[in-house]
């Protein structure tokens, strides 16, 4: 990653992480920053993070991170997180994008007390553990989370493939896409040399937002 863009990372990075904790609500950075301070080298021109949707007001959320001279990059911008989930921001000195989840189900809410404080450059953030994201990468399903989801089995080769195979089948099911979790052993499968097995996936009815 050019010099320049770190840099600029580092300072939205910064800027996101005192308007969450002005905030006062539970967060944790995700997405492709996350994916990088847990040691994947790859290049990324944005950041993602997540709140705890129940523990925050969009208003107040949107407060905190404008006095970080953090703000929508749309119009509309509350109104789109109330239908959608997530706050489309832009740290205004940077010019980098920023998305900001409100996250409401267990998973989320159990990955916000998991998440730990890591190092990206010359800033501490939370940040999602690596056994979390890959989760959430199995759940995006795109063929870049699914690299990222690969390389981070191989780099932490103690994240639970049973737990988060479980998770998977979990939120597959809840989305009506199995398909998901047939990936995810694919996926595993070539991250541990074979040690993947499918698991039956459970029957839900409610669709997650993930």
């Amino acid at each position: 990653m050019p010099r320049r863009d770190r840099h600029l990372l580092e300072d939205a990075l910064e800027a996101l992480a005192l308007g969450l904790a002005d905030a006062g609500a539970p967060w944790m950075v995700i997405g492709g920053i996350a994916v990088i301070a847990h040691g994947v080298r790859r290049f990324t021109t944005d950041i993602d993070a997540a709140v705890r949707g129940d523990a925050v007001s969009i208003d107040g959320l949107l407060g905190s991170l404008a006095r970080r001279k953090i703000a929508p990059r749309i119009a509309d911008a509350a109104e789109f997180a109330q239908e959608n989930l997530v706050l489309l921001l832009r740290h205004e000195p940077s010019g980098v994008d920023l998305d900001v989840s409100l996250a409401w189900t267990a998973f989320e809410h159990d990955a916000l007390r998991a998440a730990t404080d890591v190092s990206f450059g010359r800033v501490v953030a939370r940040m999602s553990t690596p056994t979390d994201l890959v989760i959430f990468k199995a759940i995006a399903g795109r063929p870049k989370d699914m690299e990222d989801a690969e390389t981070l089995l191989v780099l932490h080769p103690n994240i639970d493939l049973a737990r988060v195979r479980a998770r998977i089948a979990e939120l597959a099911a809840l989305a009506e896409a199995p398909e998901l979790l047939d990936a995810f052993e694919k996926t595993a499968a070539r991250a541990r040399g074979g040690a993947s097995s499918t698991t039956p996936t459970p029957s839900r009815k409610r669709s997650p937002r993930r």
